[in-house]
């Protein structure tokens, strides 16, 4: 499918396009100073015949040449670009969903720098390892969105992931359920295989029957890896301002400090139901090379990508138009050439 979309490179530098007007203004004061000059030797006409050959259209075209080769290193430097075409890209894969709790336990200190930096480290660090699969992105507390759609864009995926945090889920709480429902939505519907959900959490589900989500997932032939972050003893979770202090521990209606404890139990249940397994993180960050090195092994399909523009630099040619312009203006002669009899 053709595209002839033009864009620039560096747009900003078009403004010094604003430069023609200053040269329009000083070649016409150079002209009008001349003509000043010559009028104090004599009238202009009498001058002129004193002047054998000379073409003053010539001067102003050289001029104007001057102004146009301008203005084509101008468009140069910011380097147009022309779309030549989209393209689908194919590649061999599988379709990877990691949903990533970001509820406020995950500010929980007992991992450094906390669980929520830490995972998406990890997950960031998957992504890199990725060749041909599709991956997106789920997020969940106390309800679930998809943050990102399947994609063979693994930089736009590290984007989303980046802008992951504990504000972008107004509920609070460890819908697990939620999550794994919103992930099963994200995969192809028709097919019954070639789904991995990667579950990563810190927490409780006192919401939704995760147990009961990951059966249907298994109906429809999604493998689920958990990963759990955390203490099974539970461990405080901070709170902080607005500039980022901390002010203290979140506590409940009574007073009572809330603490956070990780539910190896459920999650091991989920993973055994789909045919995956359940990791704990470790400092090392082997669990996630596991997870890399068993969806390596699974069987492929061919995937297709979202389609994406190809863009050319065409600065070249301006460059070429600008060299040529100064060219034919610096061989232009001011002086006709005079023919004698």
């Amino acid at each position: 499918m053709e595209l002839q979309a033009l864009k620039f490179q560096n747009p900003q530098l078009l403004h010094f396009l604003w430069g023609v007007v200053v040269l329009i203004v000083f070649f016409y004061l150079v002209f009008k100073w001349k003509d000043q000059l010559l009028n104090r030797f004599g009238q202009i006409e009498m001058v002129k015949k004193m002047m054998p050959g000379y073409s003053r259209s010539r001067a102003v075209w050289k001029s104007i040449l001057f102004i146009i080769a301008y203005i084509f290193l101008v468009i140069a430097v910011a380097n147009p670009q022309l779309g030549t075409k989209i393209e689908e890209v194919k590649r061999e894969g599988i379709d990877i969903i990691i949903a990533l709790d970001v509820s406020m336990s995950m500010k929980a200190e007992d991992i450094t720098p906390n669980r929520l930096e830490k995972a998406k480290h990890e997950i960031a660090g998957l992504i890199d390892l990725l060749q041909g699969d599709r991956v997106g992105l789920v997020a969940f507390a106390g309800m679930a969105h998809i943050q990102c759609p399947l994609t063979l864009d693994y930089s736009a995926a590290k984007l989303f992931l980046s802008m992951m945090n504990t504000d972008i889920i107004p509920r609070p709480g460890t819908a697990i359920g939620a999550a794994i429902e919103k992930a099963m939505k994200a995969f192809n519907q028709k097919e019954r295989k070639h789904k991995v959900l990667i579950l990563i959490t810190d927490g409780e589900d006192h919401e939704t029957d995760p147990v009961a989500a990951a059966e249907e997932a298994a109906k429809e032939g999604v493998k689920i890896y958990t990963i759990g972050l955390g203490s099974e003893h539970g461990v405080p979770i901070p709170i902080y301002d607005k500039y980022g202090t901390q002010t203290g521990f979140k506590k409940d209606r009574q007073g009572n400090v809330v603490t956070t404890k990780l539910d190896v139990g459920t999650l091991q249940k989920i993973a055994y139901m789909t045919g995956g397994k359940y990791y704990i993180s470790s400092a090392g960050e082997t669990e996630l090379n596991e997870i890399f090195n068993e969806i390596n092994q699974m069987e492929k399909k061919e995937l297709t990508s979202r389609q994406f523009s190809q863009y050319e630099d065409q600065f070249q040619i301006f460059i070429i138009l600008a060299l040529a312009t100064l060219a034919v203006e610096t061989f232009l002669p001011v002086r006709r050439k005079r023919i004698t009899v």
